[in-house]
């Protein structure tokens, strides 16, 4: 007896799904087929254009976030370690790391994550649930075209693409956001318990992942189901044994919601403390929403009413303008899809005709899928708009995210839109749908009209034709235009990043340290988000700060048997894509012996009077120095010097010496090449040192290493790259050995 294979749930659901696509009409299967077109279009943005991660370094947060939760944590615990690994935007808290976010989006990359081992499906997925659920709740709302025509509008608006393909939670809040609303509507127009059920999980998970954009987004929603209730009881009565069905329905929605508020305090309390307390509270007080001072980190402003109008007005204009599809063009279909609305109800008419539903409703005003129902979710989305627009105005964030006022090249606003006003693109497109449908059903009296005036009807089909045609250019000209600029940013972002990371690509780590650069504070994954470590901190390569000299020895304690490396760059790191750096890895390692002698050989140009050459250290007392007259040029200047448990001396200055602090020091070795019109080139070297009560020392090598024209300490845009003689001149040589005894 034979036995076929059980097939997989994935296969059953893909057998399921195939079975419905081939059963649907042809607007609905459209509808699949954007929705599936979404998902691919940002998993291939996600994968190319923020193929190292985007400019918003919240994306390491949640991904660092993701990566925990997979482990089964909420937290690192770093221990004495915690400053030395302390990624962006966590909170410390007596050696734990937690992060200020929640945990809900990072949830959701984890899971993609541990299916797929790729979390940018997430990004795909999230992507296309959000054009389905735009789908259903405009066909709900304006007829089945409208809906279709409303999930084109979000799929191609330029900031549910670029945002929605990082790994932020706006796009994914706006999932849950989007089903809350469509299940919501589903149990007032079909009297649907389970849907009603669904809708206060929904807006419960919203309210976990983004708690002001979730009440923001529900508001109105809320404010009729309240209404809806009062009318209840105020025509029934409240008999507890047979309660009117609008409260059974929207009381299940308000008691799933409020377990997920509570889950959401829980949370809390588990990470913070505090119940009431959010993680982001903790990591900054006063970032919260409301006005006066304002702050986060060291950045502060005065936030008034005054600025809050300039600030989301602009915000609102940019979003109007470039960041919905097609730019002003979708906005205006918006607008007249709006006007159509009203029109429509004005006349007594219902915003989708019959042959645009298709749902088998009789259009009467008591009935499911009725014209009362279609009026009321279309305001309900409508009441989206005012809820958002206002409650901005309360939250400082758009303020930031925008940079430079009136400057639509600057802040993040210019990569990825007004993200905090994300839900926006609901309304907008679901207008602009109706619009769209508005201007299908035109077509046919158009053609008609045209065949009335010239008395050809084949003519009229062709000149209808053209109509359609010449607003498909002039859309999708507008539509590339608003978003070609934004792509170019972000593309030169990639490459930017991509140039950074290329020591990384070639690299095969196992039992790695490695100290990464502090360009923007003492912060891992700011900006090198690709630089995460895993929730032991114990991965193949552990990533540590390189800061003081005691606080990299604690990490090499720590970490013994690893080997070590040290990232660094030449240039200057700054936001702009422009500003490029010219990255190293380099191994390193801790030299150990009761004494420690080094020569470092250096370059001599023509036309140079002298070299000075100096020796001290960054926390010690004392200094050795001598000069040499008259190098040669073309012949190598070779400086000899030692380090010892009681200091470091130069060969050539016998009587002078540098004090080393025995808890941690920085060993700097100058040679300055001077000019006769006074101009210099400094070769500097420093070295991380500590001695041992036994007398021995401690040195990391190779020490930093780096040229200077004009000062004697340039940083890293002097970073000296022995790899890449093409950065520096050719008769630049800086080599350095040593032996320890």
């Amino acid at each position: 007896m034979s036995s076929r294979p059980v097939p997989s749930p994935l296969a059953r659901s893909a057998s399921w799904f195939r079975q419905r696509l081939a059963h649907a009409d042809r607007t609905t299967a459209a509808a699949v087929c954007v929705s599936l077109a979404a998902g691919l279009l940002t998993f291939a943005v996600a994968a190319t254009l923020f193929s190292h991660h985007s400019a918003n370094h919240d994306e390491g947060v949640y991904l660092t976030q993701a990566a925990l939760l997979l482990g089964g944590q909420l937290e690192f615990h770093a221990g004495p370690l915690a400053d030395a690994v302390h990624p962006w935007f966590f909170v410390e808290d007596g050696g734990r790391l937690y992060p200020k976010y929640s945990p809900v989006p990072a949830a959701t990359y984890a899971i993609t994550t541990a299916l797929f081992d790729e979390p940018r499906v997430t990004l795909a997925a999230v992507a296309a649930g959000n054009a389905a659920l735009v789908y259903l709740l405009g066909a709900m709302t304006a007829g089945r075209r409208a809906g279709l025509a409303a999930a084109v509008l979000f799929a191609a608006s330029p900031m549910a693409v670029l945002t929605g393909a990082t790994f932020l939670p706006y796009a994914p809040t706006t999932l849950f956001n989007l089903l809350f609303a469509v299940a919501y509507l589903r149990s007032v127009r079909d009297g649907l318990t389970a849907a009603a059920g669904v809708a206060g999980v929904a807006i419960g998970v919203a309210f976990f992942a983004r708690p002001f954009t979730a009440v923001l987004f529900a508001a109105p929603f809320i404010a009729h189901a309240l209404w809806r209730v009062g009318s209840a009881v105020a025509a029934e009565g409240l008999n507890l044994p047979t309660l009117p069905a609008p409260v059974r329905r929207h009381g299940l929605t308000a008691l799933f919601g409020t377990l997920f508020v509570g889950v959401t305090l829980a949370y809390n309390l588990r990470v913070t403390g505090s119940a009431l307390t959010f993680p982001y509270q903790a990591f900054a007080p006063m970032d919260g929403p409301g006005f006066g001072q304002r702050r986060i980190l060291g950045h502060s402003v005065e936030y008034t009413p005054a600025l809050a109008l300039e600030s989301n007005g602009y915000a609102l204009w940019e979003l109007a303008t470039r960041w919905v599809a097609a730019g002003p063009v979708g906005t205006l279909l918006a607008l007249a899809g709006g006007a159509v609305a009203v029109r429509r109800w004005r006349a007594g008419l219902d915003l989708a005709p019959a042959a645009a539903r298709g749902d088998g409703s009789s259009g009467s005003s008591g009935s499911p899928g009725s014209r009362a129902f279609r009026r009321t979710a279309a305001l309900l989305v409508a009441g989206v708009v005012p809820t958002v627009v206002v409650g901005n105005l309360f939250f400082w964030g758009t303020h930031n995210a925008l940079a430079t006022l009136s400057d639509p090249t600057d802040g993040l606003a210019s990569l990825f839109g007004p993200f905090y006003h994300f839900d926006l693109l609901v309304p907008l497109s679901l207008f602009g749908g109706v619009a769209v449908a508005a201007g299908a059903r035109s077509l046919p009296r158009l053609r008609a009209r045209i065949a009335d005036r010239t008395g050809s009807d084949g003519g009229a089909r062709v000149a209808a034709a053209l109509v359609v045609a010449v607003a498909l250019v002039a859309a999708g000209g507008a539509a590339v235009a608003t978003a070609s600029e934004p792509v170019e940013r972000n593309a030169a972002v990639d490459a930017k990043h991509e140039a950074a990371y290329a020591p990384f690509e070639e690299a095969e780590f196992e039992d790695a340290l490695v100290f990464v650069p502090t360009p923007y504070g003492e912060w891992l994954n700011h900006p090198f988000q690709g630089l995460r470590n895993e929730p032991g901190l114990d991965g193949d390569a552990v990533y540590a700060l390189d800061r003081d000299p005691v606080e990299d020895f604690a990490v090499l304690d720590a970490y013994p048997n690893r080997t070590h490396y040290r990232y660094g760059y030449r240039g200057a790191w700054t936001a702009d894509p422009d500003d490029r750096v010219t990255p190293k890895l380099e191994p390193i390692a801790v030299r150990s012996g009761s004494r420690v002698d080094a020569e470092t050989t250096v370059g001599v140009p023509e036309r140079v009077d002298t070299a000075r050459v100096r020796v001290e250290t960054r926390r010690g007392e004392g200094r050795a120095a001598y000069t040499v007259s008259d190098p040669v040029a073309g012949d190598p200047l070779a400086v000899e010097w030692s380090i010892e448990g009681d200091g470091i001396r130069l060969a050539g200055a016998p009587n002078g010496s540098a004090s080393i602090d025995p808890s941690g020091d920085v060993a700097v070795l100058t040679v300055t090449l001077v000019a006769p019109d006074g101009s210099t080139f400094t070769y500097r070297q420093e070295a991380t040192v500590r001695t041992a009560d036994s007398g021995r020392v401690e040195v990391v090598w190779p020490p930093e290493r780096s040229v200077c024209r004009l000062v004697t300490e340039c940083g890293n845009e002097g970073t000296y790259l022995p790899d890449s003689p093409d950065e520096h001149s050719e008769w630049v040589v800086f080599e350095t050995v040593a032996e320890t005894d």
